[in-house]
């Protein structure tokens, strides 16, 4: 699934769903931080850092989503989301939601480039038909 070039609307229904998701990251990652820092937890820097990480690669992954390994690195991300629950257990809510919306996005998004490209293709067919 990683390796094809996707179409206009696909990038720009997994873009808009990247962009949410590193908002839903940012403010997990602000969770997590508070939380460690209230409970005297060493890493609580650590895990405002490597929230913003996952955030910014989010948007990495939107730029990214132009060339041939866009996708990979959208499915790497839902990943590391995932992982993420490992320090703050209800961001599995947060990788779910993501992931579905992703997976959706994906398929949903790859069917209607395919409608748009035949319709394309049957309305040079006419005009070329008709001069």
């Amino acid at each position: 699934m990683g390796s094809v070039t996707l179409g206009i609307l696909t990038r720009r229904l997994c873009g808009a769903t990247l962009l949410a998701q590193a908002l839903s990251v940012f403010f997990g990652a602000l969770v997590a931080w508070r939380l460690a820092q209230a409970y005297n937890e060493e890493r609580a820097d650590l895990y405002l850092v490597g929230g913003v990480a996952l955030a910014l690669l989010c948007v990495v992954a939107v730029g990214a989503l132009r060339s041939r390994h866009g996708a990979a690195l959208g499915w790497a991300v839902q990943i590391l989301t995932l992982a993420s629950a490992l320090v703050l257990p209800a961001m599995v809510i947060v990788a779910g939601i993501f992931g579905t919306l992703w997976f959706l996005c994906l398929r949903h998004g790859r069917r209607m480039d395919t409608v748009n490209a035949e319709r394309e293709a049957q309305a040079r067919q006419l005009s070329e038909g008709e001069g």
